[in-house]
C-alpha cells in the first residue's frame, strides 16, 4: 500500500494489484521488460514498495518481503484488492458468510483502510476502502497494454464460491462455458461488464486462489520477452473465445501471472 493509491473506485471492482516478492528490484526489471510497466518508488520509509504505472497511471505495487516470509509453502504471488464502501461492514459480512480474516482492518492515513481476507474456500484477496476525501486517480482505458485484463478463480466448488462473491460484491453471472470433464467455467460481471471467471479446480491438490491476467499488444512477442528475461512458460499460448490468446508464466521469483492479447 502507498499514499498515492487509486481511490477512484466503485465497490465490487478489483482496484489494485500487488506483488509480494522477495526481490522487488528483480521483479521490477522483469515486468518493465515484459509488460512495459513504469516503476516509481513509493517513498515509504518502513518498507520497500514500488508503484506500478501504466500510461503514467498507478495500477498496483511491488511489495518486497523478507525471504523468510516465503517458507512453509508460502510463495511469491499476486494479490488483488477489491474496493468496498465500508471495510468494517464488509469484514463483518465476510465472516458471517464463512470467510476468513488473515489481517484485521488497518488504516493508512490519506490512503484508506484495508483487510487481508479469504473466501470460505481459502482464496485470499484484500478488501479496500478509500478515504472519504482521497486523491482521485484516473484508470487506464480498458485493453491498454499492461493494464489488468481478467480475474480467474480456481475454487473447491465454484457454485458455492459464486454465491459468496455475489452476496459480498453483487457480482452477477454472465456466460457459462462447458469445459467437458473439467466442468463449467462461469464468467462473472460487475454492473453488466464481464471481469473474470471461476471454475472448480481440476486438480484436488491445487490450492484455491485467484489468478490475474494483464493485457499485451501481441501475445507471441510478449511470450518471447518473458522467456528472454527469465520467466517460465507454464501454459499456452492458447486461444480463448473472442479470438484472443492467453499465456501463463512464472516470473523470475516464481510468482504466477497471465497475459492476454491478439496473435498478430
Amino acid at each position: 500500500m502507498q499514499k498515492d493509491f487509486d481511490t477512484n473506485t466503485t465497490p465490487s471492482d478489483f482496484v489494485w494489484y500487488e506483488l509480494h516478492t522477495p526481490d522487488a528490484g528483480s521483479a521490477a526489471t522483469f515486468y518493465q521488460a515484459v509488460l512495459g510497466w513504469g516503476m516509481q518508488d513509493s517513498g515509504q520509509k518502513d518498507r520497500k514498495y514500488t508503484l506500478v504505472t501504466v500510461s503514467n497511471l498507478p495500477i498496483g505495487g511491488l511489495l518486497e518481503k523478507p525471504a523468510a516470509s516465503f517458507t512453509n509453502g508460502a510463495k511469491p504471488g499476486w494479490m488483488g484488492y477489491i474496493g468496498v464502501a465500508d471495510v468494517n461492514d464488509s469484514v463483518t459480512r465476510l465472516q458471517q458468510a464463512g470467510g476468513i480474516v488473515h489481517r484485521a482492518v488497518e488504516v493508512i492515513p490519506g490512503v484508506g483502510s484495508f483487510a487481508v481476507v479469504a473466501d470460505p474456500q481459502g482464496a485470499i484477496f484484500t478488501l479496500f476502502q478509500p478515504p472519504a476525501k482521497g486523491q482521485q486517480q484516473q484508470k487506464p482505458a480498458p485493453g491498454t497494454p499492461g493494464s489488468a485484463a481478467w480475474h480467474d478463480l480456481a475454487a473447491i466448488d465454484w457454485e458455492s464460491d459464486f454465491a459468496f462473491y455475489s452476496g459480498m460484491f453483487g457480482w452477477t453471472k454472465a456466460n457459462a462455458m462447458p469445459m467437458g470433464p473439467a466442468g463449467v467455467y462461469q464468467i462473472f460481471a460487475t454492473r453488466g461488464v464481464p471481469i473474470g471467471g471461476m471454475m472448480t479446480r481440476m486438480d484436488a491438490a491445487q490450492s484455491p486462489g485467484w489468478f490475474y491476467y494483464f493485457n499485451v499488444e501481441d501475445i507471441a512477442a510478449a511470450v518471447a520477452r518473458a522467456t528472454q528475461h527469465g520467466g517460465t512458460l507454464t501454459h499456452g499460448p492458447s486461444e480463448v473465445p473472442g479470438g484472443q490468446q492467453i499465456a501463463h508464466f512464472l516470473d523470475t521469483q516464481g510468482a504466477a501471472f497471465g497475459m492476454v492479447g491478439p496473435a498478430k
